[in-house]
């Protein structure tokens, strides 16, 4: 059966790239297909409509046509900016720091909707709170995805500095962003 040329997602922006004079690649964590890879064309103009709806964190509600390589986004509406985190520049951190662990321990295109839940609670929880201890619930964002995920038992346990080096050896890569969390 082929899959439908035009497709809606919700989906929470991970990261973004520019290409060419005008388009950008974005990274986004859907609930229905799980991680995809993107393109906006158009969106750095200044006239666009879009833009604002498709910025880092945002959750968003997305209308996508399949393309050739990567699939477009034609239409986007905010359900959730998650405004005032962005205030708050401990916050940002934790939040890009959830990006990264989303990004670098999902495949692409495999739905994981316990996933998607799980960091649509977190960044509504930074979102919301003044005075929490990030790195905290950052570690625990960490091990509840790590569990979800199966690259760890509920048996086993992890200290903070555990943590990170276990997961670095999942992703056989250095995650740039742990360092600005522990810049509190």
């Amino acid at each position: 059966m082929m899959s439908p040329r035009i497709y809606r997602v919700e989906a929470i922006i991970l990261k973004r790239k520019n290409v060419g004079e005008a388009d950008r690649i974005l990274t986004v964590f859907s609930k229905q297909y799980g991680k995809l890879r993107l393109i906006a064309k158009g969106i750095r103009k200044i006239t666009s409509h879009r833009a604002p709806h498709l910025e880092i964190f945002s959750r968003v509600e997305m209308m996508i046509h399949r393309g050739k390589t990567l699939d477009i986004v034609t239409e986007a509406q905010t359900l959730d900016g998650f405004y005032q985190l962005r205030n708050n520049l401990a916050l940002v951190n934790g939040c890009y720091y959830h990006c990264e662990l989303v990004d670098v321990l999902l495949p692409e295109k495999q739905e994981h909707r316990d996933v998607y839940e799980l960091y649509a609670r977190s960044l509504a929880a930074f979102n919301t709170q003044e005075g929490m201890d990030i790195t905290g619930s950052c570690e625990q964002f960490a091990l509840a995805l790590l569990r979800m995920l199966g690259f760890l038992p509920q048996t086993r346990e992890l200290s903070s500095v555990q943590i990170q080096p276990f997961i670095e050896s999942i992703s056989e890569r250095h995650m740039r962003t742990y360092h600005f969390l522990k810049q509190d």
